[in-house]
């Protein structure tokens, strides 16, 4: 599985790396801004994404609206998508799911939250080819 993670953290996204690649056999490419994540989807067009990881709270473009243009893209429609985000609000949740997030999980997560994370982007990746 093909994975790209956006955070304007790049220690968040070093422990991602460290965490995906080490612990799964998938493979992680990230971005730290919205548009960044939207160039490496134009460059990787011919081998595309299985899934995405998103931060909420990131300059210029958050996740959320980021969401909602990898959703408005016709290969990505029913992508899986993964919000991870220190913003665990009710209404944060709600603003996410309907931008087509699949699943919304809280900073910090544990070692075992994130691999059952991915083992369900795994599934639901799996489920949509």
């Amino acid at each position: 599985m093909k994975i790209l993670a956006v955070d304007d953290d790049p220690i968040i996204l070093e422990l991602l790396s460290h965490f995906i690649e080490g612990m799964t056999d998938h493979t992680l490419v990230t971005a730290e801004c919205a548009a960044d994540a939207l160039e490496a989807i134009k460059d990787n067009a011919r081998a595309p994404f299985d899934s995405f990881l998103l931060d909420i709270q990131m300059p210029v473009t958050d996740g959320i609206q980021l969401a909602s243009q990898i959703r408005a893209m016709k290969q990505y429609m029913d992508a899986p998508i993964l919000m991870l985000t220190a913003r665990g609000q009710t209404r944060d949740r709600e603003i996410a799911l309907e931008a087509g997030v699949s699943r919304f999980m809280t900073k910090p997560f544990s070692n075992a939250d994130m691999l059952a994370a991915v083992r369900d982007l795994t599934a639901a990746g799996t489920a949509k080819a």
